[in-house]
Order: structure tokens, then C-alpha cells, then sequence
């Protein structure tokens, strides 16, 4: 007997929960050929100011967590990701189309990534802060902090190592992320919702919006409580208008330009996840 075809409509990922869109919107993705795959949800506008609520209730508790345990945290995300290596290769595969060698190593260089940074949460103040040289009897220290909340436009084109490219800096800095996935290419940021619900990440740290980029990210980008915008996913000629909307509550902007994902990842986002403190402390007192 025939089976009947079980057609997914997947949702979001807001605060640990998956809810539907408030709006009750969803939108038809296919693969790489134009074949149906999923309905997703399109989140709304409200959904965005949801998500941003939930990142602001996750940030403190997140960045109060040691830089230690946020390694062993996305250390969790990676065993997590090489368990499910095989649909994530899937996903990458129905998303973005070529063979199936190039899907797992796709898969292979998020999962390395995602590593690398694990790596990095407990370096990050030895490398980027600093005793500062002064003139006169007194310690100067630099510190990187959190900056709080970093609200990302995911990729288009890479899917999977786009997605985490943006992501797991941000989480290694100590910060929280709203990410709005590939709006063609949704499937392997769903299957990561899904990989981050069950590998310690606290609800809120990660924020995952399904929907059309331009309808979200002008949100995202004026909304005051947000602390900096990454423009990776963003198509060139509507950043002008985004960083001037940034600029309204003089939000960080990065991902100005098109980045190659499939090269080694730099410090570069790490740096814009952080703001750098100094103190000064008499000496001998």
C-alpha cells in the first residue's frame, strides 16, 4: 500500500520554542531543480521584535557563563552536527545542487568551523585585550566584552557554512544572535535549529527567522535594542539603506562585502562581537 507523503511545514525558532509566524504565513521552497520541498514559515515583522526580545533575555545569563563553558557548549553544537552529518549533507545538497562528495564537505568545513571557534572563547581576552603603555602611575587594561546582540542576515548562496560563518562568532564572543536564514535556501539553517534545540545552547541565544530578508532585516536593523548587524545575506545595493537605519541607534555594521565562505575564517567577526573596555587602576594603592 502507498504511503501517503508527509509535506512539512516548518517553523521558527524564537526563544528555545518553535512557534508558526504570528502573521500565520508560510511560503513554498524548492531545491536547487524547482521540485517542491517544504512549506517554511515567513516570519513577520512582529516575529523580528519577538525574536529581538527573546535575544535580550538570553544575553546576560549568556554572557555570564564562562568563557570555558561556552566552548564546551559549541564544542556540543559540532558532535551534535557531525551526528546528523548525513541530512545535513541532504539539505545542502537539495538547496544548493552539485554532488554529493561536495554537500559533505560542506558539511565537513561547518563542523570544523564551528570548532575552531569553540576554541576561541577562552583566547579572545588574552588576544584581543591588552596593558596598555601610559604615561604616569597607573595600570591601563583592555577587555572585550559582549556586545549584546548581533542580528545577522545569513548568506544566500552557502547555506550551511554561510549560516555558521555568521553564527557561531557571535556566540563564541559572548553575544546572542537573531539570524534570518537564506530566504531560497532555508532547509539546513531548519535542521540546525533543530541540531542547536538539543546541544545545551540556552533558548534565545540563537534566534532563527525563516522569511524574505528585505521585509526583515529593515527591522532588525532600527530596532534599538540590538546591538550590531552583520549584512553578509544581504543583497549590495540595499546595505546603503540598512547601515543608515544601523545608524539611527549607532548599531556596529559588518559584512559589508561579498565574503568567499569556503576560505579559513578569520578573527574578523570575532572582533565585531565584542566591544573593548579599559579601566585604569592607580598603582601601589
Amino acid at each position: 500500500m502507498a504511503r501517503v507523503p508527509v509535506m512539512k511545514t516548518h517553523k521558527l525558532y524564537l526563544g528555545g520554542a518553535f512557534p508558526r509566524s504570528e502573521s500565520g504565513r508560510t511560503y513554498e521552497v524548492t531545491d536547487h531543480a524547482g521540485t517542491f520541498l517544504a512549506n517554511v514559515a515567513q516570519a513577520s515583522r512582529k516575529d523580528a521584535r519577538d525574536a529581538a526580545v527573546a535575544a535580550r533575555k538570553a544575553a546576560g545569563p549568556w554572557a555570564a557563563r564562562t568563557a570555558y563553558n561556552r566552548g564546551q557548549i559549541l564544542y556540543r553544537v559540532a558532535e551534535m552536527m557531525e551526528g546528523r552529518r548525513d541530512q545535513l549533507a541532504a539539505d545542502v545538497r537539495s538547496a544548493e545542487g552539485g554532488t554529493a562528495a561536495a554537500a559533505h564537505a560542506q558539511v565537513d568545513a561547518a563542523i570544523d568551523r564551528t570548532i575552531w571557534y569553540a576554541g576561541w572563547t577562552d583566547k579572545l581576552t588574552q588576544v584581543l585585550g591588552n596593558a596598555n603603555p601610559v604615561a604616569g602611575p597607573y595600570f591601563n587594561l583592555s577587555t572585550p566584552e559582549p556586545t549584546g546582540i548581533v542580528a545577522a542576515a545569513a548568506p544566500q548562496d552557502s547555506s550551511l557554512l554561510g549560516l555558521i560563518s555568521v553564527t557561531a562568532p557571535v556566540l563564541a564572543a559572548g553575544s546572542v544572535a537573531v539570524v534570518v536564514a537564506s530566504q531560497a535556501r532555508p532547509t539546513p539553517a531548519i535542521t540546525m535549529a533543530e541540531i542547536l534545540h538539543t546541544s545545551d545552547v540556552p533558548g534565545g541565544v540563537v534566534n532563527l527567522l525563516t522569511g524574505h530578508t528585505a521585509e526583515l532585516m529593515p527591522v532588525l536593523a532600527a530596532h534599538m535594542d540590538i546591538n550590531a548587524v552583520d549584512l553578509a545575506g544581504v543583497a549590495p545595493d540595499a546595505r546603503a539603506d540598512l547601515e543608515i537605519l544601523a545608524a539611527g541607534s549607532t548599531k556596529r555594521v559588518v559584512g559589508r562585502e561579498d565574503v568567499p565562505w569556503g576560505e579559513p575564517q578569520t578573527t574578523v567577526r570575532l572582533r565585531a562581537a565584542t566591544e573593548i573596555k579599559t579601566v585604569w587602576h592607580p598603582m601601589g594603592t
